[in-house]
């Protein structure tokens, strides 16, 4: 029961790292393509 219980605590610990990995790669992603969008808005003008 004891390696259960470690077992899972250690899955919901990397699942709750994982989920702010992703969320923080979504941001930086999202980032960047603002600023492509803002500098290719730039060159048109």
């Amino acid at each position: 029961m004891r390696k259960l219980i470690v077992l899972v605590a250690a899955a919901s610990a990397l699942l709750v790292a994982s989920c702010n990995t992703v969320a923080g790669v979504g941001k930086d992603v999202s980032a960047a393509g603002h600023a492509v969008t803002q500098t290719a808005d730039d060159a048109k003008h």
